[in-house]
């Protein structure tokens, strides 16, 4: 049984499952809904609770069953909990979780809380987790992407009382926000929280955000390709720079740009030698955000244009990794920049 995060609290509302599944990338949301199983555990009783934190090849899984299977010190309800932060339990944890599903439903007196990382298509679809979804009540948390989050920033301020002005200053304020907090959810939670205490409740003006709210922003070098191919030249640009303020390696980052530009090749020229675009797209494993995209930006891209981009990324090759062009800067930072914008440029909607 799938439950969407937005529905916790009314699923909580009719009573508890013996048996969750946490699973997704954003560590704030699963924490947050964790400790609301929790707190309705608690007020039902399970006030004995053991955590395993499943690290290594050799971890008991034995005990883990143990657990679950025996009463309490005192004969009081358990809460039982499982943390798998690689999202592998191998071949003793996957007979092991099996046999947690199983018996989770004669077990009223044990409840499992089982927290998994973003899982990949063959691990949902892996014996162990299909019997525990089967068995209890499954939660995936997704990634807050950073249309969605000045949405999220709003919501999560009018809990506490509080609201951005009405209209177009408002939507600017909330953007400003989502500038400095993208990527990170648990600080973007901090930096709201931060506002409850700072200011009263009620509306509150963009300089009172602006004097609050601290640059706070994380970037990885997949969401920048994202930003790339969707033609946002501004967002481009401050995650370079927050990239590379980050340390993270150049090599990195060309070889993320580059692979989007090859694929862009592929596709193009499968899509030049009769293959219908959808089926390009899935023989070249695009999917997701980067399908979308694809299917935007290929059909009013030139060929030219993408042998182009192609060859610039040849040439940034080398510069990344020590060699000159005579035609492009010598800094690794600046040659990214110079093919980031060319991408951006001719990705930007028409």
């Amino acid at each position: 049984m799938q439950v969407s995060p937005n529905q916790l609290s009314a699923h909580l509302e009719k009573g508890l499952r013996s048996l969750y599944v946490l699973h997704g990338d954003e560590p704030l949301l699963v924490q947050e809904a964790a400790d609301a199983i929790r707190a309705r555990a608690r007020a039902q009783g399970f006030t004995e609770r053991t955590v395993f934190t499943v690290a290594g090849a050799h971890f008991d899984w034995a005990e883990v069953l143990a657990s679950g299977a025996s009463m309490g010190l005192f004969g009081d309800r358990q809460l039982v909990e499982v943390r798998i932060p690689s999202g592998k339990p191998g071949k003793e944890g996957s007979a092991a979780l099996q046999q947690l599903a199983e018996r989770s439903a004669d077990s009223p007196d044990v409840l499992t809380l089982v927290s998994l990382p973003r899982l990949d298509k063959a691990t949902k679809s892996s014996a162990w987790f299909e019997a525990l979804e089967g068995a209890g009540v499954g939660m995936a948390f997704e990634t807050v992407e950073r249309a969605a989050l000045p949405t999220w920033i709003a919501q999560r301020m009018a809990n506490q009382g509080q609201r951005v002005e009405p209209g177009e200053a408002g939507q600017r304020c909330l953007h400003f926000f989502a500038d400095k907090v993208e990527g990170n959810l648990l600080a973007a939670h901090q930096e709201i929280q931060k506002l409850a205490l700072l200011y009263p409740e009620g509306e509150l003006t963009q300089s009172q955000v602006e004097s609050a709210v601290l640059d706070v922003a994380r970037f990885n070098v997949f969401k920048l390709t994202e930003a790339a191919l969707a033609g946002q030249t501004a967002r481009v640009q401050r995650m370079l720079e927050g990239l590379q303020a980050e340390g993270v390696a150049a090599v990195l980052v060309h070889h993320t740009l580059a692979e989007d530009i090859r694929n862009l090749k592929r596709v193009k020229d499968a899509v030049l030698a009769g293959r219908p675009l959808p089926m390009a797209l899935r023989e070249w494993r695009i999917w997701g955000v980067k399908e979308r995209l694809f299917e935007r930006i290929v059909p009013g891209m030139s060929a030219t244009t993408v042998d182009r981009l192609l060859w610039a990324a040849h040439q940034v090759d080398g510069i990344v990794k020590g060699l000159r062009q005579s035609t492009w800067p010598h800094d690794p930072w600046q040659a990214l920049q110079r093919l980031a914008m060319m991408l951006t440029r001719q990705c930007r909607p028409r």
